[in-house]
């Protein structure tokens, strides 16, 4: 029936729906479950390609442990100062968290990139970092590490000369033409190989074939990421302009 904890039985329901490629509606539906339920449990649980019931059911039974209260205080959380919803706010970075490492993050750096997008600020100190994720400040460090390597955060200095790590609109310009950058890197490789094997051999061929798509790939990133850039600096007015009728996407991006 609906509400209260999911059961093994329904996670199990829930891993098949996902195996068929059933979309989540279709799996609540079956299950006489909301949806939101089903989206939130696969979301926190390995996402839609890494999902495993009883993974799932005995990650939930641990998260339950750590939530109970202690015997001598019988208190709730205490709630948090901007006044949102604690429990409600844990859930969603949990899931923001799990979204992030199916793109290829690695757990704590997953973490703090969503520690750091939750922010109204945009930016934390290592400490700051530290105590709301309750990790080591070398943790953090690690973390912090690889995500500047790959242009995800900011390293500013604030006003008591301490380091900030920053998330904004920006950053979303920066790691994407740093993508293409990489696949310029692989075009060069794949040349470097045409002209080494011949020209007119089947490898030649195979290794011209990468460059040219992966040259195209980086070409359309590259613009696709100046224009979604200009798009954000115009403001939500701009942003929210509709197309005109008859034109499109692509026409715009050929003209």
């Amino acid at each position: 029936m609906p509400g209260g904890r999911l059961t093994q039985q329904e996670r199990q329901q829930i891993a098949l729906g996902l195996a068929d490629s059933l979309p989540y509606a279709e799996i609540a539906r079956r299950l006489d479950r909301p949806t939101s339920t089903v989206t939130r449990e696969v979301m926190r649980n390995g996402g839609p390609n890494g999902y495993r019931a009883d993974l799932a059911h005995h990650a939930t039974e641990r998260r339950a442990h750590r939530r109970r209260p202690a015997p001598s205080g019988g208190a709730e959380a205490a709630p948090r100062p901007d006044g949102r919803d604690a429990q409600a706010v844990a859930d969603y970075e949990e899931a923001f968290t799990t979204v992030l490492m199916s793109s290829g993050l690695n757990k704590m750096g997953a973490r703090v990139l969503t520690n750091l997008f939750l922010t109204d600020s945009g930016s934390r100190t290592a400490s700051e970092l530290a105590g709301s994720l309750q990790v080591s400040p070398a943790s953090i460090s690690k973390a912090i590490t690889f995500l500047e390597s790959q242009s995800l955060v900011r390293r500013e200095r604030d006003e008591r000369r301490r380091d900030r790590y920053v998330v904004d609109d920006e950053l979303f310009y920066q790691a994407t033409i740093a993508s293409a950058r990489a696949n310029d890197h692989l075009v060069a490789i794949a040349r470097q190989g045409v002209a080494l094997l011949g020209a007119h051999t089947p490898t030649a061929a195979r290794l011209e074939n990468i460059a040219r798509f992966l040259d195209f790939i980086s070409e359309s990133i590259t613009r696709a990421a100046e224009q979604a850039r200009e798009l954000l600096r115009s403001g939500p007015s701009t942003a929210a302009s509709p197309v005109p009728p008859g034109h499109s996407d692509q026409a715009a991006i050929r003209s």
